[in-house]
């Protein structure tokens, strides 16, 4: 399977019923995708999601994405579906691996930038101000391909700090990245996705 990332929102109430109720009934089903200790491991899952769904780590996710994806056999739109009814909303994903890459270099600038290590779950501010710097960082790209830049113009007084490193990045990375397919669309997507949403947001990485 190629790389890919899926941006997730997630319904705590809906997983502590839905998804819950279907661990439990399905426990035989499940227990095939997890790892040494199944029995053990389920019943953590479990108590995870009766509490909140977003304690579960990556892993945890993985091997119910895999479960879901075994169950219906790859069909992506459904998946989706049936992911949301158990109160997991997959609302975004990139899916080229060359594309995954160049996320993950600008995610690790943004870092450095932040001084943390973010993880699989964003705070919704942090969130907010990492697709700002995507944005300033993908819209000097764009602006030098005499594409669209909008967005990172409008937002360009707000946040001059980040503006300011996302030049500096750019001009030291200038050569390499403009040879890329770039992902200013991508990270304005994903800004209109959650510029008001005020819940944890999950990056869950797949490959």
């Amino acid at each position: 399977m190629a790389e890919e990332i899926y941006f997730i929102k997630t319904n705590p109430v809906t997983a502590k019923i839905n998804l819950y109720n279907k661990l439990c009934r399905e426990e035989e089903s499940i227990i095939n995708y997890l790892d040494d200790g199944k029995k053990q491991s389920l019943e953590l899952i479990k108590k995870k999601v009766q509490e909140n769904v977003n304690d579960l780590s990556k892993e945890e996710l993985l091997s119910i994405f895999n479960w879901f994806n075994a169950k219906f056999k790859g069909d992506h739109e459904e998946i989706k579906t049936q992911l949301f009814i158990h109160g997991i909303d997959l609302f975004y994903e990139i899916t080229s691996s060359d594309n995954v890459q160049f996320f993950q270099e600008i995610l690790s600038d943004y870092e450095k930038y932040s001084q943390e290590n973010i993880g699989h779950i964003f705070d919704p501010e942090k969130f907010n101000d990492f697709l700002i710097y995507g944005l300033f960082f993908t819209g000097f790209i764009n602006k030098e391909k005499g594409e669209e830049y909008i967005l990172s113009e409008f937002l360009r007084s707000d946040h001059k700090n980040l503006y300011s490193f996302a030049e500096t990045q750019f001009n030291s990375k200038k050569a390499t990245v403009l040879s890329k397919q770039n992902l200013y669309n991508q990270f304005s997507e994903l800004y209109d996705c959650t510029r008001f949403y005020k819940d944890p947001i999950i990056k869950l990485y797949y490959s």
